[in-house]
C-alpha cells in the first residue's frame, strides 16, 4: 500500500487561484505551493501579488488582471499558462459583494457580481479543460459561501451568484469528469478577510455568527488548509459535483 501522504502531494503539476492577493485566495495559493505545486496568482492588485511571490518562492508566479471583464479571458488564459504551462488544478477564490439590498441593486453592480462571482469561474475553466481532458487529470475548486443557501440582507446579487455556484458546480461535473477532471466547491463560513471586514468590524455580530456554529467560532485562514488541499489533489478522486461547507456546522443548526 502506498503512503496515505503521497494522495496530498501536489508535485508536478501547476495551480492556478484567482483572487490570490490576499484571504482565502491568498491563503488557497500558499497551500498549494506548500504541498508542492507550482502556483499562478490572479488578481487586480499587482503589489499585493508581488508580495505573496516573493515570499513564496520560486514555485510562484503572478498575473495581474481584471476578472470581471469577460471579454479578456482568452487572453488572461494565455498569460496565466505561460509561466509554468497550462494548470490542471483551478481554485476560483476572487470574488465581490456589493452588499446592494434587493430595493437598490443596480445595474452595474448586478453585472459585475454576475461576471466576477459566475461567469469567470466558468470561461476559465472551460479555457483550460481541454489541456486538462488531454492530461486526463484536473482538479476544479469553486468558491461557494453561506449564501448559496441561505438569504442574507443586502445579499441578493451575491446571494444569487454563489447559489449559481453550486449548480455551476454539479454541471461541470457532469460534463467534464468522465475526462478524470472532478468540480467541487468550498462553502466558507465566516473568515476574517477583506470580503468580510464589515461584519468582523462589528464584535457583537461577529460574537453572534460563532454562536450560530456547532463549534463555537468563526473561521481562522488555516482551517481552509486541509479541505482545500483534499478537493486539489488525489485524495478526492472519486469526489465531484459536492458542495463542501467549511463553516464550523453553521449550516448544520
Amino acid at each position: 500500500m502506498a503512503d496515505p501522504r503521497d494522495l496530498f502531494d501536489l508535485t508536478g503539476h501547476v495551480a492556478c487561484v484567482t483572487g490570490a492577493s490576499a484571504g482565502l485566495g491568498q491563503r488557497a495559493a500558499t497551500v498549494l505551493a506548500s504541498a508542492g505545486a507550482k502556483v499562478v496568482g490572479v488578481a487586480r492588485r499587482e503589489e499585493a501579488l508581488e508580495v505573496w511571490a516573493k515570499a513564496t518562492g520560486s514555485h510562484a508566479a503572478v498575473v495581474t488582471a481584471d476578472l470581471a471583464d469577460r471579454d479578456g479571458i482568452e487572453g488572461l488564459a494565455a498569460k496565466i499558462a505561460a509561466p509554468f504551462g497550462a494548470p490542471d488544478i483551478l481554485v476560483h477564490a476572487a470574488g465581490i459583494n456589493t452588499r446592494e439590498t434587493a430595493d437598490d441593486v443596480t445595474a452595474a453592480g448586478w453585472d459585475i457580481t454576475m461576471n466576477l462571482n459566475l461567469a469567470a469561474p466558468f470561461f476559465l475553466s472551460q479555457a483550460f479543460a481541454p489541456a486538462m481532458k488531454a492530461k486526463g487529470w484536473g482538479r476544479i475548486v469553486n468558491f461557494a459561501s453561506l449564501q448559496t443557501t441561505r438569504a442574507f440582507p443586502g445579499g441578493i446579487s451575491y446571494g444569487t451568484s454563489k447559489a449559481g455556484i453550486a449548480q455551476l458546480t454539479r454541471a461541470m461535473a457532469e460534463a467534464w469528469s468522465k475526462d478524470g477532471i472532478t468540480a467541487n466547491a468550498i462553502g466558507p463560513g465566516f473568515f476574517p478577510t477583506e470580503l468580510t471586514g464589515p461584519v468582523f468590524a462589528d464584535p457583537e455580530r461577529a460574537a453572534r455568527n460563532a454562536a450560530n456554529t456547532c463549534i463555537g467560532r468563526n473561521g481562522d485562514l488555516s482551517d481552509i488548509d486541509g479541505p482545500l488541499l483534499f478537493l486539489c489533489s488525489d485524495a478526492s478522486a472519486y469526489v465531484t459535483g459536492q458542495v463542501l461547507m467549511v463553516d464550523g456546522g453553521f449550516t448544520a443548526k
